[in-house]
């Protein structure tokens, strides 16, 4: 039970802080990423449902020789009332109406009555892939892996996926 109230005090914290950021701010200029899918797909026995937001302010996002970068906020939460709050930066490669979207997260991962995934700290590396459908929506499917980079005296790491809904303001 413990588990389970520290999962979604980090869970609406996080979301409460986000929100009320852009609430707050005179020029909304920020995009939604809304995702549900399978955490940990790949593991018969702990697989589990997730759901999970994420934020990105489009004010951030600067043009390199590497492609266009913005750094990104999220939390995600799992049936099994695990959770993993995460900040870190995506990049945005364009093809048309097609967005391929890499991105790296470190977090802070709490198993509540899910997999153990060894360490606290976890780090996120995803793959997004969506489509333009409105001047300012896209819909995306994307997959992760969370390991701990042998922080802790395992890593069994977690493979996901999830279908995306994005939306700017």
């Amino acid at each position: 039970m413990k588990h389970y109230k520290l999962t979604f005090k980090l869970f609406f914290i996080t979301f409460f802080a986000l929100f009320s950021s852009i609430v707050n701010s005179e020029e909304n200029n920020s995009k939604f990423n809304v995702y549900s899918g399978m955490f940990d797909f790949s593991d018969a026995g702990k697989k589990s449902t997730l759901i999970g937001f994420q934020h990105q302010n489009e004010d951030l996002n600067r043009d390199t020789f590497l492609g266009n970068f913005s750094p990104i906020t999220g939390a995600l939460v799992t049936a099994d009332s695990a959770a993993y709050v995460y900040t870190g930066v995506q990049a945005q490669y364009k093809l048309g109406k097609i967005n391929f979207i890499p991105s790296f997260t470190p977090g802070l991962y709490s198993k509540g009555n899910g997999k153990d995934l060894g360490h606290v700290i976890e780090f996120k590396s995803e793959l997004q892939i969506s489509l333009d459908i409105f001047s300012n929506s896209q819909l995306g499917f994307s997959y992760n892996h969370l390991s701990n980079a042998s922080l802790g005296t395992k890593n069994p790491g977690a493979n996901s996926y999830m279908f995306n809904f994005f939306k700017s303001f």
